[in-house]
């Protein structure tokens, strides 16, 4: 009887002392408690979150509406914090154990609170989208993400802090790191330059035909902090680097105003100075005339006798469409096409190729050449 009255006491003793002195009672309540609020976490989000939402349904703007869909996981997760305080405060821990759930409770607390700075990030995207006309919309992109993670470096910062980790001897050991590694990523800081300065600049914007001779032609579709990703136009995806955009010769089709048809017309040469006259008078009219084109002094048009060339004259014809879209150009300069041959052919005369032309004044003596067989002399009438 008496062992197992040693053994009970044995027992009551681990369970008041169980975990560095804490009842184990305790620990199960503090347990229970943290369950509950876990358990309780979505009923109390959602109906908070639903709340506000219907505040929300009767405003006007969209603001609010992205503001409580971006805070609806971090308030979430405001139960749970609420949880492990109320647990952590029932076991009211000594020493040591309560630095350590002082500090475990404001990291929970830092953390939901950037957290919920991280997502506003998107509903202030909704405010600031409205400066595009002094932001273009890729430099709004990498704005928002910058400050995306700015707001994650500050709360890894601050929970740091609070666990007693000097930030500043930290940062500036990374520092000596971060030289060695910038030896090593040279290109990588040089192609994020060129994006920012291409964002500044303006060069292109995603949606935007560009060529660049020699490296790329095609549709942009994300500017990146390294690379660009441009669709060409086989659909295939190329990502090119910053820097060849930024040091290379970029041509933006799409801030076309205009199109151009610059042509030779060439014309045999024994085509007659009236001839010229009317298939250039002809020509001019037809360009004037028709609404596809544009005409001076909105833009220059010319069509002119320009020059004797090795095997024609050529008639220059310089205009520009007032459409710029690839399909409809090609279009306008095909009825063209077929304008200048009839008019070529409706004047009698016709379009020169390449010819040359040669003349031998006298054969050169060439030894051991036959001697040509002479003809018999014709014989008059004698009756």
């Amino acid at each position: 009887m008496e062992q197992i009255n040693e053994f009970w006491a044995l027992v009551v003793d681990v369970w008041k002392h169980g975990v560095y002195g804490v009842d184990v009672g305790q620990i199960l309540v503090a347990l229970a408690i943290l369950l509950v609020f876990v358990a309780l976490r979505r009923l109390i989000a959602h109906f908070i979150i639903n709340r506000l939402k219907a505040w929300a349904r009767r405003t006007q703007s969209e603001f609010d509406d992205e503001v409580i869909d971006a805070l609806e996981r971090p308030l979430s997760f405001v139960p749970v914090v609420i949880g492990v305080f109320l647990a952590t405060q029932y076991l009211e821990p000594q020493g040591a154990a309560a630095s350590f759930v002082g500090n475990l409770n404001r990291s929970l607390v830092a953390f939901a609170m950037f957290w919920a700075l991280y997502r506003l990030v998107e509903p202030f995207s909704y405010v600031i989208g409205h400066l595009q006309d002094i932001f273009t919309e890729s430099m709004l992109s990498w704005l928002i993400k910058a400050m995306k993670a700015g707001f994650v470096v500050l709360g890894g910062a601050t929970i740091l802090e609070i666990w007693g980790i000097a930030v500043a001897p930290l940062i500036a050991g990374l520092g000596l790191f971060g030289v060695a590694v910038a030896l090593g990523a040279q290109d990588l800081f040089k192609n994020l330059i060129a994006g920012i300065f291409i964002l500044g600049e303006r060069r292109f914007q995603p949606g935007d035909w560009i060529r660049v001779e020699g490296v790329v032609e095609g549709t942009v579709e994300v500017i990146g902090f390294r690379t660009t990703r441009i669709r060409r136009f086989d659909r295939a995806p190329e990502f090119v680097p910053n820097s060849k955009l930024s040091d290379n010769v970029v041509t933006n089709f799409s801030e076309m105003t205009h199109r151009r048809i610059f042509w030779m017309i060439a014309l045999e040469y024994r085509t007659s100075l009236d001839q010229l006259r009317q298939i250039r008078d002809a020509i001019e009219a037809y360009v004037l005339e028709d609404d596809a084109f544009a005409h001076p002094p909105e833009v220059p048009t010319f069509v002119r006798i320009d020059r004797f060339n090795d095997s024609s004259i050529d008639i220059m014809l310089y205009c520009f469409t007032r459409t710029t879209v690839w399909g409809e150009w090609l279009e306008i300069k095909e009825r063209l096409a077929c304008k200048i041959k009839e008019i070529v052919e409706g004047a009698g005369a016709g379009f020169a190729f390449p010819s040359q032309s040669v003349y031998v004044e006298t054969w050169p003596e060439v030894e051991g050449r036959p001697e040509p067989i002479p003809l018999p002399e014709a014989r008059g009438d004698t009756g």
